[in-house]
C-alpha cells in the first residue's frame, strides 16, 4: 500500500491499482454527500481530476496519482456516498486503473512515512 500527500490511497495489485482516500481525509472532509466517478475505459494522466467528491464541508477533487486506464468503478458510491465515512480503506474504493509504469509508485509513501506525515 503507498500513500499520496492527498491522502489516497494506491493499492497495486498485478498492475492494476485501486484507488481511495485515507479514513483521515474522510475525517477532516465530513459527512460524504455525493460522489462522481470517472468513466470505465477512459484514459487518464497523473494529476487529472478524476473524482469529485461533496461533504458538508467542502467539495473535493481526487487526482489520478497516475498514467494509465480506468478499468473498474465502485459504481453504489453514487447511490451511497456515506460508506466513504464508513469504509474509506475498504470497500469505499473510487476506481482501478491499469498503470502504464508501475515505478511510478515509488515516488509515493509508504504507511509508516504517511502516518508521520499526518502527524
Amino acid at each position: 500500500m503507498k500513500y499520496t500527500e492527498q491522502h489516497e490511497w494506491l493499492d497495486e495489485d498485478e498492475g492494476i491499482v485501486t484507488v481511495g482516500i485515507t479514513a483521515h481525509a474522510a475525517e477532516q472532509l465530513g459527512d460524504i454527500v455525493f460522489v462522481e466517478l470517472p468513466e470505465v475505459g477512459s484514459e487518464v494522466s497523473k494529476d487529472d481530476e478524476v473524482v469529485v467528491i461533496e461533504s458538508v464541508k467542502a467539495a473535493s477533487d481526487i487526482l489520478a496519482p497516475l498514467d494509465g486506464e480506468i478499468v473498474e468503478v465502485n459504481d453504489p458510491l453514487t447511490d451511497d456516498p456515506g460508506k466513504v465515512n464508513e469504509d474509506p480503506e475498504g470497500e469505499a474504493w473510487f476506481f482501478k486503473i491499469r498503470v502504464e509504469d508501475l515505478s511510478e509508485l515509488d515516488d509515493y509513501m509508504t504507511e509508516a512515512e504517511y502516518k508521520k506525515f499526518i502527524s
